[in-house]
């Protein structure tokens, strides 16, 4: 007898048992229909999980004539525009830096002056960051300006959004601590443009956050505050459910729609498969990062609308404006798993499922 085999007796009523063999037959325990659809209906049509995936190009090197091609243009984006691109990048790290620098530590007297210094530099480093992709970027409508009490939301496809707005704007963002030299720029040059971190896990971060946004909003001079309500990285194809921490400070919301073209690249950034480093490195190695910016109509809260409602009626016009298919997902759920409680009620339907079946079989 093969003890790790589960025992369907133990679950059939002591009426099933006692009826003859004759009567059990396989396709009563396997009449399961409800079941099967709702798992066909997860694997066929998953739209939480395609929101999150990275779309690979077709081949198109497929026969002789056109595999030298490819080959030539491996060579070219590895042998010549990579080398070139990491020497701008070098270029511009050494003047941002040996700027950088002595206006951080000598200009602490005057603050107004460094903060407009610093402000110049980072949009600088910015610019040569996206000259390292040959980045095409075309941006769409008035630029932000600073001014008290209005908050910008975007569309999240990867880190570099941070980096293509910032190119035009030195934006103040509301962004995940990131570990490695990613986290040291964190907490080094990005904190003077008053950027703001917090850590995901930590729940009481989240109030220490809530009042860092409403005391920034305040300031006249303080730096535009960029938020990525979706909370985490999707692939551009999507739009999840926006988080209405930006859309209960009581503020103008001001609407930011960001679209990629994957001619050249796919910019999305899955960072639980790759890291942000070779995120960049895939980027350098393509032949350009190609992208529209919109910068659209200011949007303020409606009497009797709610902060998620009116949440919605943002991602509705950035949806529409990008391109992208709105899902009733919260992004979160990407960085967990389904609970032991919520997989135990799935076990206990299937089995009473199973039961209910084998009793009417015994009636």
């Amino acid at each position: 007898m093969d003890l790790d085999r589960p025992n369907i007796e133990e679950y059939l009523p002591s009426e099933a048992i006692q009826e003859s063999n004759e009567k059990l037959h396989l396709r009563d325990l396997l009449d399961i229909s409800p079941t099967l659809t709702e798992a066909a209906g997860a694997i066929v049509d998953d739209s939480f999980t395609r929101c999150f995936k990275s779309n690979p190009s077709e081949p198109w090197n497929w026969n002789v004539y056109l595999f030298p091609l490819w080959c030539f243009g491996v060579v070219v984006r590895y042998g010549i525009l990579f080398p070139v691109r990491v020497l701008v990048l070098t270029i511009g790290w050494i003047i941002f830096l040996s700027s950088f620098i002595p206006a951080h530590f000598l200009l602490r007297s005057h603050d107004k002056w460094r903060k407009k210094i610093e402000r110049y530099l980072v949009e600088l480093i910015c610019s040569f960051f996206v000259a390292s992709w040959t980045g095409v970027v075309k941006y769409h409508g008035p630029r932000p300006s600073m001014r008290p009490k209005q908050v910008f939301v975007a569309n999240h496809t990867s880190m570099i959004d941070f980096i293509v707005l910032e190119q035009m704007t030195a934006f103040a963002v509301i962004m995940q601590k990131h570990p490695g030299w990613v986290g040291l720029l964190q907490s080094t040059i990005l904190e003077s443009v008053g950027c703001i971190w917090f850590n995901r896990a930590e729940a009481k971060d989240r109030e220490i956050v809530a009042r860092k946004l409403r005391d920034h909003i305040q300031g006249v001079d303080n730096n535009p505050l960029l938020i990525f309500p979706e909370g985490t990285c999707v692939n551009n194809h999507y739009t999840v459910m926006f988080k209405k921490g930006a859309f209960e400070l009581g503020c103008t919301v001001c609407p930011i729609a960001i679209k990629y073209n994957k001619i050249f690249v796919d910019a999305f950034w899955n960072s639980k498969k790759q890291s942000f480093t070779m995120h960049l490195l895939h980027l350098m190695t393509s032949w350009a990062v190609v992208c529209d910016v919109w910068y659209l109509e200011p949007q303020n809260i409606r009497p009797g609308e709610t902060p998620i409602e009116f949440a919605e009626r943002v991602r509705d016009i950035i949806s529409v404006r990008a391109g992208l298919k709105k899902v009733p997902w919260d992004g979160y759920l990407k960085y967990s798993r389904p609970s032991p409680k919520h997989r135990e009620r799935k076990q206990q339907r299937f089995v009473e499922s199973v039961l209910q079946r084998l009793e009417k079989k015994g009636k």
